[in-house]
């Protein structure tokens, strides 16, 4: 499967990221043509490496054995860089999305993931075409719900759109984080948020939170259902991460929670439990909504991505020390307690093993090789 990371970029030199790009672009007008410069000062430039982890990191060593492992480890990348409002970046950023998902969609992207946050409920117009295409080319599309912590109290686009699978942050216990995450009507699930772990593009382990984390590992997930199920299309995919997702504290089953969506997301219910079928995504129809919506509001109603919204950064962090100084996990350490991500049969049907399922196995926290 081939996931697009829409991001600062995914370096080109950390061992963990072997093989695992197979192409990109650049959006933003100041990185690389191929997407893999990291875009904007640091931390801001570590941002999509850090993303890329969580989704797809190979590991380390010798077989992979060491190092950060993403939740879909045999996934293909597609790095994607966009400027965030640090990056001095000429082109408006509402263009930059356009551009990107477009670019994603046209080289085969099965899974979009979109860690980022526009902090207002609306968007431009021009996405409207851009995320309705993706719709049209049968894309799971993935948006962060953003953070508290970073001034988002509700959820913002793109995380808002109808089709969009907008996913919330819980802490180790499964509770709804309070500043790694959002709450709105619009989240469709939540995964772990906090104490999460990022290859840096110097090949440094950060510690990192948000649901900027919290997104790629439900992407990661989308992946996984995509590559078990290649017969489903993209409302069926985000159906089953969202029907076999498991309840919130005090959330009924089936209920859609301002916190949890339909609930915290188990990649092993959603690739191997029975699901019927459904003729709609469950998370709405964008060319609905356009039909009904748009036209009252005019070509443009005016927000939106423009330059006073702040796409969601992350705080300066300190790389991890190496394992067995006492501060960080030790070598097969489990974030979460979950059991690790594995791949099962080669380049075939990939499959997760756990209770909450959508996280990482990170095998040693160090410097990556």
């Amino acid at each position: 499967m081939t996931v697009a990371v829409i991001d600062s970029g995914v370096a080109d030199g950390p061992a963990a990221f072997r093989d695992a790009v197979a192409g990109g672009h650049d959006a933003s007008g100041v990185g690389e043509p191929d997407g893999r410069a990291p875009v904007g000062p640091r931390p801001g430039s570590d941002h999509g490496s850090w993303v890329a982890s969580l989704l797809a990191a190979r590991g380390t060593g010798e077989d992979g054995e060491d190092g950060v492992i993403g939740v879909a480890p045999e996934a293909t990348l597609l790095s994607v860089s966009i400027g965030f409002a640090d990056s001095a970046s000429p082109v408006d950023f509402g263009d930059q999305i356009v551009d990107a998902v477009r670019w994603s969609v046209d080289h085969g992207a099965d899974v979009i993931n979109l860690s980022l946050t526009t902090n207002t409920k609306s968007w431009p117009s021009s996405w409207d075409d851009a995320f309705q295409y993706a719709a049209d080319h049968d894309v799971v599309v993935i948006a962060a719900a953003g953070n508290r912590g970073a001034g988002t109290d509700v959820v913002g686009a793109p995380a808002t759109i109808p089709g969009v699978l907008s996913v919330a942050g819980v802490d180790r216990e499964g509770t709804a984080s309070r500043d790694s995450s959002s709450q709105g009507i619009t989240i469709g699930v939540a995964a772990p948020s906090e104490e999460l772990l990022g290859v840096s593009p110097d090949g440094s382990v950060a510690r990192w939170e948000g649901t900027s984390g919290a997104a790629p590992i439900v992407a990661g997930v989308a992946a996984l259902v995509r590559s078990a199920h290649p017969e489903l299309d993209a409302a069926n995919v985000i159906n089953r991460i969202t029907a076999t997702a498991r309840p919130g504290p005090e959330q009924e089953e089936g209920t859609q929670s301002p916190l949890y969506g339909f609930g915290i997301v188990d990649a092993d219910r959603a690739v191997t439990a029975s699901v019927e079928p459904v003729g709609e995504n469950p998370m709405g129809s964008l060319e609905d909504w356009v039909a009904t919506y748009r036209p009252a509001q005019g070509e443009d109603d005016g927000e939106g991505a423009g330059a006073d919204a702040v796409p969601e950064t992350v705080p300066p962090l300190e790389p991890e020390p190496e394992a067995g100084a006492g501060s960080g996990p030790g070598a097969d350490a489990v974030i979460y307690g979950i059991v690790p991500v594995v791949a099962l049969g080669g380049t075939a049907t990939l499959v997760v093993l756990g209770a909450i399922g959508a996280t990482r196995h990170f095998r040693r926290v160090s410097e990556e090789e």
